[in-house]
């Protein structure tokens, strides 16, 4: 876990993974709908390392992987319905909530998700958290989805603060590299979950 230093003027999350567990949703529903439109059956451990992939990025390692040209725009629709129909059983991330939770009204708090707008609302709606963020930005929003910093700077932009003073909650290493590259002091919260007796840092 982290405490907040003075000079922390915003605090930005990614969504999927970091604020709410929906990567088994995500598994069970991409799996299905490269199943539907492309016929072909992707093994579980095919995605491991890829929860910080955007969706046409995930797609494009389909292809190369299985040598197919699936149609993209079918996949992602499919897909998206998928995780909205299951997100009656998503679980928060109870840790980075409590942290949002804390901060509510203190500091001005964004996502910055490689998710959709509509799957990244129904997820925050889902855990009662959409009123907490002044700024949620998505991949329609960006050029170039995650690695790349565009994401975090939107999002600080939006919120009228300078990059330097953000502080980023992550779940992956694409995010994490995204929220470095934009200036900002980014922390890992994988693990968050099975320490939340652990120790603090300061930032």
């Amino acid at each position: 876990m982290i405490e907040i230093s003075g000079d922390v003027a915003a605090l930005i999350f990614d969504c999927d993974g970091t604020l709410v567990d929906t990567l088994p949703l995500y598994l069970t529903a991409w799996r299905a709908a490269v199943l539907e439109v492309g016929g072909i059956d992707l093994p579980p451990e095919w995605f491991r390392g890829k929860g910080g992939y955007a969706e046409r990025m995930l797609l494009a390692a389909v292809d190369k992987a299985f040598n197919v040209a699936l149609d993209h725009d079918a996949v992602i629709s499919a897909a998206r319905r998928g995780v909205i129909d299951r997100l009656h059983a998503v679980r928060e991330n109870t840790p980075v909530v409590a942290l949002a939770r804390e901060w509510r009204g203190r500091l001005p708090l964004a996502v910055a998700s490689s998710g959709s707008r509509e799957v990244v609302e129904a997820s925050l709606a889902a855990i009662g958290l959409r009123e907490a963020f002044a700024e949620v930005v998505t991949v329609e929003d960006v050029v170039n989805p995650k690695p790349d910093p565009e994401i975090y700077l939107l999002a600080a932009q939006g919120l009228g603060v300078d990059p330097g003073r953000c502080v980023v909650l992550e779940d992956s290493d694409e995010g994490l590299e995204a929220a470095r590259a934009a200036g900002m002091r980014a922390f890992d919260v994988r693990g968050w979950a099975e320490d939340r007796a652990g120790g603090q840092a300061a930032v």
